[in-house]
Order: structure tokens, then C-alpha cells, then sequence
């Protein structure tokens, strides 16, 4: 099975569970299964991070977008985009406008269509929460479209990663 990350796994990875200087072992580990493509993302989040201007943004700059982020341009993630967008604005959406907006303008909408098109688990720190409305939350769309998710220490622990001391 094949496992997508959403952006927040990079950042928050970054800023506050697995901190470079602190965990390198985290980002070897991130590094190879990227390399294998056991685990990858899509194109909008490598963009979206490789526009930061810090440590990451330094560090997703060493891998290839083509080889390591996966396309969103292919037919099949299109349809679903299209399905999720009028999903988003059909008029019984609980969600702000500025909500709709802004979740298909950033690649959380991308990373479902992904998803959905292809059979891809997503990887998200995001958790359900049925009552939100100033945001839309990827747990919540993946409800509506039978997308599965699961969040980083779960995917370690699929992947039956262990990191000891050096």
C-alpha cells in the first residue's frame, strides 16, 4: 500500500516532533523510503514546501519533484478533484466560504484526489472533527470519499520503523 504525506508531516516533523539537529535518524529514514517510493507525496506539496524559506524548504530542494512527488495532472486524480470540489461547494457545506476557498487553492484538495483516484492512504497530523467549520480538514473530506488515513506515529509503526540511539 502506498502512502501519502501531507505537508504537515514535513513541517510539523520539522518544527516540533523529529527536529533535524535532534532526530536525524527520522529524516534518514524518510529519505530512504522516498528514495524506495514506499512512501511519497504529490507535486503541490512539494511546492508548497519548497516555497518556505528555512531548513526544509533546503532540504526537500535536494529531491526531484518528477521522481519523488507523484503528478496530480493524470485523468482519473482530475475526475476526483472535480467530484471534491463540487463536494466543497454544494450548498448544505456547514464550511465558511473563505473555507471552501482556500482548501482547493492549497494541495490538501490535491492529496485527496490523489488519493481517492489511486487507492493511496493519506499521512496527515489533521484529525476528524465533524463540527469544524472555519477549516476544511482532509479527515473529513476522506470520510466522504472512503479515503483512508492515518497519522505519522502509525505509519512508523506500519512500517515497523524503530529509531535507537546512535
Amino acid at each position: 500500500m502506498q502512502y501519502l504525506l501531507d505537508t504537515n508531516i514535513f513541517i510539523q516533523a520539522k518544527n516540533i516532533e523529529y527536529p533535524f539537529d535532534v532526530f536525524p535518524g527520522f529524516w534518514d529514514w524518510l529519505d530512504r523510503d522516498l528514495t524506495a517510493k514506499s512512501i511519497s507525496s504529490i507535486k503541490p506539496i512539494y511546492t508548497e514546501i519548497e516555497n518556505g524559506n528555512d531548513e526544509l524548504a533546503e532540504w526537500i530542494k535536494t529531491y526531484n519533484s518528477n521522481d519523488y512527488f507523484l503528478p496530480v495532472d493524470d485523468v482519473t486524480t482530475q475526475e476526483k478533484f472535480a467530484e471534491i470540489a463540487n463536494w466543497v461547494y454544494a450548498p448544505d457545506r456547514i464550511y465558511k466560504d473563505t473555507a471552501k476557498d482556500e482548501f482547493l487553492s492549497v494541495a490538501d484538495s490535491w492529496l485527496i484526489a490523489k488519493a481517492a483516484a489511486h487507492g493511496f492512504i493519506i499521512v496527515t497530523q489533521e484529525r476528524y472533527d465533524a463540527n469544524c467549520k472555519k477549516k476544511i480538514l482532509i479527515p473529513n473530506v476522506c470520510e466522504v470519499f472512503g479515503v483512508r488515513w492515518i497519522d505519522t506515529i502509525e505509519l512508523l509503526r506500519k512500517m515497523n520503523v524503530k529509531f535507537g540511539m546512535i
